[in-house]
């Protein structure tokens, strides 16, 4: 559901997604230029279905915040955000490379601050959100429930 724009009176509503045919073949194209590591902050981020055990695949932009590592759902709680939530480990590949990582989930104060970075480095997901780049970062945690963040801890400082 849409939600209103806690930083203006009447507020915006930010838009909301739909993974519609346009969509899927824009995203298979994407994924070329991923792999190829030529879109900047953006990996293909796999998960294991939480139903299928089958591996499943889409882009993900990872804000880069305080030496920390953050993955942001711009479109709500979609199917890889369950994945994650279910198996407590993404996996993300750019260049040939591979790094996996455990996630926790964080709160919305916490995710404010990781909130506004990405809207800012990800401008195509910004009609999805109801605060804009130069919003304050209290606009950001106020509708951070509409956007999981998680944090990505590498595996092996998550075994250390």
């Amino acid at each position: 559901m849409p939600h209103e724009n806690p930083g203006e009176g009447g507020g915006t509503p930010a838009r909301r997604f739909r993974n519609t045919r346009a969509r899927r073949i824009g995203d298979a194209v994407m994924r070329v230029f991923i792999r190829a590591g030529v879109v900047p902050h953006t990996y293909l981020l796999h998960t294991r279905g939480r139903r299928t055990g089958r591996m499943r695949t889409t882009a993900a932009t990872v804000v880069e915040q305080d030496g920390q590592k953050w993955l942001v759902s711009p479109y709500g709680t979609v199917s890889w955000v369950h994945n994650a939530r279910a198996a407590g480990r993404v996996t993300l590949t750019r260049r040939g490379e591979r790094e996996d990582y455990a996630v926790r989930e964080v709160g919305a104060t916490e995710a404010g601050p990781v909130l506004k970075r990405y809207v800012r480095i990800a401008g195509a997901t910004r009609p999805y959100f109801a605060a804009s780049p130069d919003s304050p970062v209290d606009d950001f945690t106020a509708e951070a429930d509409h956007h999981p963040v998680f944090e990505l801890v590498p595996e092996s400082a998550d075994r250390a």
